[in-house]
């Protein structure tokens, strides 16, 4: 990898429209000049015009969070998701970075019935030729100016109007039904690489960043931070139960997409929903993929079961999910786990990327005493929920 220098605070600051446009133009694209950053804060992200008229969408790689392997390995499962007929945007080999679109309105209509013509129609390697970190097709990923990069097919589609009254039942139905294909496929091996969504990482390891971050402000730490190694401990028994309770076995572990929420979901009326961006995808429960799209129902009308309460969104997306594969019911016990670290981690996040120049334009709050004030009412909020649960 070009090894130019950077800060790992402002690890974007060199890369400028014209570092963006050389770096593509290295790679084996042919741009036109046009140049759109589209909404990313961890990596960065443009819709970049070609000479033919297409268009391209690249990714920047944030330096220093994943190493190649990790990424190979993102990539690697991408396609291995693309080639079930999944409809997921999954990165381009260099042979395909300037081949024409294709615009095939039946190619994701069909579940799980991927050929090797079908394959090499969408550039996509056959399913038993997948790219692996150590594969010779693993020509996914580049490298310039001191950045990995991707290129993606542009994808059109809009955000689900999951709290739509009439259309959002089916949406959530057809979505469960997407999301358990992708754990299909997410089965069938596991990550050597990637990481596992874990109390450690995502809960332990985030307090410690914060308590250690000059944005928590010194009259709300104290509660803060009580209350969120309060709310770790439960999290960690539900989520490791092993570890308390050795005759209770631990939760079973697949390849995730690992971020699965409304703003990596586009919706075609063609082709129903459309996945993007793995960069979280990681080994853990299958509740981690599902949580997030019953949240964004906007239902809160959970009808009390014991420790599970189900919202009749998680029941329409599970009424989906299970006319194609069978899901554990004992993780419907991991919502607020889940919801508590991402409560978190989203804080840790924050004071992690607070020095690049993104951070705080688009979150100008954060560090005021308001902000965590509104943090330690979510922690005790999920302190409750975590307790009832027991």
């Amino acid at each position: 990898m070009n090894d130019a220098p950077h800060s790992s605070l402002q690890p974007f600051a060199r890369l400028t429209p014209n570092t963006v446009l050389a770096a593509l133009e290295e790679i084996g694209l042919r741009c036109d000049g046009r140049l759109q950053a589209l909404n990313s804060f961890e990596n960065r992200v443009y819709l970049v015009g070609l000479e033919d008229g297409d268009s391209r969408v690249a990714k920047f790689y944030r330096p220093d969070r994943w190493d190649r392997n990790q990424l190979l390995e993102e990539h690697a499962f991408a396609h291995e998701i693309a080639a079930a007929e999944i409809p997921l945007a999954a990165p381009l080999h260099r042979e395909a970075l300037m081949a024409p679109d294709r615009h095939d309105s039946g190619r994701h209509e069909n579940a799980g019935t991927a050929t090797s013509a079908s394959s090499r129609k969408s550039g996509l390697p056959a399913p038993g030729n997948l790219s692996t970190p150590d594969s010779p097709l693993a020509d996914t990923l580049f490298e310039s100016h001191g950045f990995y990069v991707a290129v993606y097919r542009r994808q059109g589609g809009r955000v689900p109007e999951l709290d739509n009254i009439h259309q959002g039942p089916a949406m959530r139905e057809r979505i469960g039904q997407f999301i358990a294909r992708i754990h299909q496929v997410g089965a069938r091996r596991g990550f050597v690489h990637r990481l596992a969504l874990d109390v450690e990482r995502a809960g332990w390891a985030s307090i410690e960043r914060v308590i250690g971050c000059p944005w928590l402000p010194p009259e709300v730490r104290h509660n803060w931070e009580t209350l969120a190694r309060r709310c770790c401990e439960l999290a960690e028994r539900r989520l490791h139960p092993s570890l308390h309770q050795p005759v209770v076995a631990d939760f079973t572990q697949i390849r995730l997409h690992g971020d699965c929420h409304l703003g990596n979901l586009l919706w075609t009326e063609a082709h129903g929903p459309h996945f993007v961006d793995l960069d979280d995808c990681c080994s853990g429960p299958a509740m981690q993929d599902l949580w997030m799209i019953a949240d964004a129902a906007g239902q809160q009308d959970a009808e009390a079961d014991g420790s599970n309460a189900v919202s009749q969104a998680m029941q329409e997306l599970l009424a989906g999910y299970e006319l194609i594969r069978p899901f554990e019911r004992r993780e419907l016990a991991l919502v607020e786990p889940l919801r508590t670290l991402r409560i978190i981690r989203h804080s840790a996040w924050l004071a992690e990327r607070w020095e690049d120049p993104a951070f705080p334009a688009a979150f100008p709050w954060f560090g005021s005493v308001r902000y965590w004030q509104g943090q330690i009412i979510s922690l005790q909020e999920q302190l409750a929920q975590l307790q009832a649960g027991l």
